[in-house]
């Protein structure tokens, strides 16, 4: 297990005591909670991204090919 220490300026650090949020497993969430928020944004970004691109919709078959060629290339680079 990672130990991590962090500086807070004290009226933050009184209000997040008092919140019950700097115990480990109330930390663990509020970091995992962060993480899930953060992974999220990056799928919409990435949707709108390819939104805007305005790319013809693919076919099964060609969803399928690009997962086959991605995971050649990744057995590929792991053989290397």
């Amino acid at each position: 297990m990672t130990e991590v220490i962090v500086k807070l300026p004290d009226k933050l650090a009184n209000e997040a005591k008092a919140a019950g949020l700097l115990d480990a497993p109330a930390l663990e969430q509020v970091f995992r909670e962060a993480l899930r928020r953060k992974a999220a944004g990056e799928l919409l970004r990435a949707l709108d991204e390819i939104e805007a691109a305005k790319l013809p919709p693919m076919t099964e078959a060609e969803i399928q090919a690009e997962i086959e060629a991605a995971r050649a290339d990744r057995r590929a680079r792991e053989t290397k």
